[in-house]
This record gives C-alpha cells, sequence and structure tokens, in this order.
C-alpha cells in the first residue's frame, strides 16, 4: 500500500477504532459519519465483489451483474489467492462454502 506515513498512522488509529466498536448500530452510525454516500456505496460494493469470487462466480458474470471493471474483480481476486488474507478468513467465517 502507498500510503504517506502520516495517513498510515491515522489509518492504524481508525483500525483499532473500528476494532473497539462492538454494536452493529454504532458501528454503522460511524461509517455512515465519516464517510461520503458514495464512499459506503463502494466500500459496500467491494464487500459484494469479494463474496461472489468467493463464491466461485466467474469474473465476467461479476463485472455483468455489478457494472465494475475486470480491474477491480482481478484486485480482489488476488486479494483472495493470498496466503495470508484477512478478508478470506472473514469471509471462510461468515460465508463458508459447504
Amino acid at each position: 500500500m502507498n500510503i504517506r506515513q502520516t495517513d498510515w498512522r491515522e489509518l492504524k488509529e481508525l483500525a483499532q477504532i473500528f476494532s473497539q466498536i462492538s454494536n452493529e448500530e454504532k458501528m454503522l452510525s460511524f461509517m455512515e459519519e465519516i464517510m461520503t454516500e458514495k464512499e459506503c456505496f463502494d466500500l459496500a460494493l467491494r464487500w459484494k465483489l469479494l463474496k461472489a469470487i468467493y463464491r466461485g462466480e466467474t469474473q465476467r458474470k461479476i463485472a455483468e451483474d455489478y457494472n465494475i471493471s475486470l480491474c477491480k474483480i482481478t484486485r480482489g481476486s488476488k486479494i483472495l489467492k493470498k496466503k495470508d488474507s484477512c478478508s478470506k478468513e472473514l469471509l471462510n467465517r461468515y460465508y463458508r462454502k459447504d
């Protein structure tokens, strides 16, 4: 990730704050307060795309269904192929394939 050092510190601080919010309503409220509607939409879309890849949907189908570029989908696919992918760990936990 190519983030300036000062931004990295802020990102780490936000991660600590996010990890301390255990109530779903408070988390949603916080997210809506600090992000624009488009940023919330983009984050939700990224998560939908990761779930679709995880379910085994083809990249072309995902691109068509969500009207997104193959480049974004490829990035998501690479994330899930990483050995220590946190995203894949979460998907395994909440959407385990049977």
